[in-house]
């Protein structure tokens, strides 16, 4: 072999080892990150006897079968003061904190609850949404892990029969257990809603909900005897979509009941 060729070949090792390198510390650094949402809900769990999920589907909501608040949001608010609620969707693994910063509405983007810059962020809302939940569409953020952690899981909704099996969300916060209901599963676009819909308007709203309901995707999954309207409380949860940098996929929920 000749010294130009050993030398292009020396250099193609030396890429490949600094590819392999980078990779292999990406993944580290992404399984370390993760790890912190693991042990949040294994302290939630050990201290609480577990997250409790809803009645199973087809048998409710019973608001009276509800059980009590299990987390214990004293322990995690020392962890961080902007964690005030918690999502859980039984039977995946949408199962978080939801986190808000007062000053950056876009922190937790590339943001862990625990202030670590880089994927996976965290599941979190805009400070233009109140805390109690008491908007009529509030929006919570997450990215689309491919491993299906954070809002990753969601893509699931677009097969058929799933939303039929996992239709509930569950919002915890420290007074209350708050039960949604998804009644859509739509392929978006990425418009920001805050921006595109005045919610504090009935024609805002009501436009939203159109725009949600007139969405014709394939991909996208409807639940017809879920009643919905512009005068209800929802949730919207966002997540990008790996393939299709233009668009969103969104699952909307509409609130039920609670303890």
């Amino acid at each position: 072999m000749n010294r130009k060729k050993l030398a292009g070949l020396l250099v193609c090792l030396a890429a490949a080892a600094v590819g392999i390198g980078y990779l292999t510390y990406h993944y580290i650094d992404l399984y370390r990150k993760s790890a912190i949402y693991d042990t949040l809900r294994q302290t939630v769990e050990s201290k609480t006897g577990g997250v409790q999920s809803a009645p199973p589907s087809g048998t409710g909501p019973s608001v009276s079968a509800v059980s009590s608040v299990p987390i214990d949001f004293n322990a995690l608010q020392k962890k961080n003061r902007d964690i005030y609620a918690w999502i859980k969707i039984p039977g995946t693994e949408v199962d978080y904190p939801i986190v808000q910063s007062a000053t950056d509405r876009a922190y937790y983007l590339n943001h862990t609850v625990e202030g670590q810059a880089g994927y996976p962020g965290s599941i979190y809302t805009e400070n233009c949404n109140a805390r109690d939940f008491s908007d009529f569409n509030t929006i919570l953020y997450g990215h689309d892990m491919r491993n299906g952690s954070m809002f990753g899981g969601l893509r699931n909704y677009r097969e058929a029969g799933y939303l039929d099996k996992h239709r509930d969300v569950l919002i915890y916060t420290p007074k209350e257990k708050r039960v949604y209901r998804i009644f859509a599963a739509v392929v978006y676009s990425d418009a920001y809603l805050p921006g595109k819909f005045d919610f504090s308007a009935e024609s805002g709203r009501q436009a939203f909900l159109n725009s949600i309901f007139d969405n014709r995707d394939m991909n996208s999954q409807f639940r017809k005897d879920v009643p919905v309207e512009n005068s209800s409380r929802i949730l919207t949860l966002s997540t990008c979509i790996g393939s299709q940098a233009n668009n969103r996929y969104l699952i909307e929920a509409v609130y039920v009941g609670n303890q």
